[in-house]
């Protein structure tokens, strides 16, 4: 099964970002007008069309595509995604829209961090037709036929970067600026929640006020789009933050992506090994990959930081 039912006439599709189960979710709206929220990568669309399949929801009847933001683990699949969705129109942060439409610099800048590997990882990254982008500004709702989406700008994680409040649900689409959760470790009946700050444009102090911004709402749940929903908000919230200013100590005393990946990642199994997660748990393979790109991100603000 890739889809489940969260309740809330709200369901989730595992896209299998990078061959990964519980990497990235797409949220399903089963309401009048009918909306997604994610698409991932190019190579996670047969996935999402098979999840809608089971859903027994024609691409045809998709009337938004929203994403969080533009990165390619959350976007990356829009274009191509949209050729099977005639009528739907694409939501998006207006710092983001002209990147969807021609996305040259998104390419150029996510092969400065994934290398060789980009082209099994995001290809094809087709563009959105500009006349098909929706901006949603800062406090913008859109409708489903009664069901309210409302947007929030929360910067942190990326300039171009919104969350989504659901009152239906009494829930957060957090994207990243909240942070990730590791499904994969919820049967050791542990949680953990880290920060992710890939480059370029992480800021500390502005991720500290969106999660702010977010938990104003007084959420009953956060969605994330590294993954799934979890109904402890404040703990998942308060985590991050607690990461977020060992994320800062340890950039305080590093010059190095890979001195931060060291450090970061032995602080991590520290913790997971109190809470009786075995060393070889497949969950450290996500760890290594998000603690590479988020020290990225954390050498690239110091660096700014010094050349003001």
């Amino acid at each position: 099964m890739m889809a489940v039912s969260l309740g809330f006439d709200l369901s989730l599709i595992d896209l299998h970002d990078s061959g990964f189960e519980e990497r990235t979710s797409c949220y399903v709206f089963h309401e009048p007008k009918k909306a997604i929220i994610e698409t991932s990568a190019s190579p996670s669309i047969p996935f999402l069309l098979e999840g809608l399949k089971e859903l027994h929801i024609q691409p045809e009847e998709i009337d938004y595509v929203i994403v969080t933001h533009i990165h390619l683990d959350h976007t990356g699949g829009a274009g191509l995604f949209l050729q099977s969705c005639p009528n739907a129109k694409l939501v998006v942060h207006p710092k983001g829209a002209r990147h969807l439409a021609d996305p040259s610099r998104l390419i150029a800048s996510a092969k400065m961090v994934y290398g060789e590997a980009f082209d099994e990882l995001f290809d094809p990254i087709v563009p959105v037709p500009k006349e098909r982008i929706i901006q949603m500004e800062d406090g913008g709702e859109l409708d489903l036929g009664g069901r309210i989406l409302r947007f929030l700008h929360t910067p942190g994680h990326a300039n171009h970067h919104f969350s989504i409040w659901d009152e239906k649900s009494a829930g957060m689409f957090t994207g990243d600026t909240a942070g990730i959760q590791y499904a994969q470790l919820k049967n050791k009946e542990t949680e953990l929640f880290m920060p992710t700050t890939s480059p370029n444009q992480f800021d500390p102090h502005l991720m500290k006020q969106s999660i702010d911004k977010m938990m104003a709402f007084h959420p009953q749940r956060f969605f994330f789009s590294h993954y799934g929903m979890n109904d402890q908000p404040k703990q998942a919230a308060n985590m991050v933050l607690d990461w977020l200013d060992v994320y800062m100590q340890i950039l305080k005393k590093s010059s190095t992506v890979e001195e931060i990946e060291t450090v970061l990642m032995q602080k991590v199994r520290e913790q997971l090994e109190r809470d009786g997660v075995e060393n070889d748990h497949p969950v450290y393979e996500l760890l290594a990959i998000d603690l590479n790109v988020s020290a990225q991100g954390m050498i690239h603000y110091k660096e700014k930081q010094h050349s003001k």
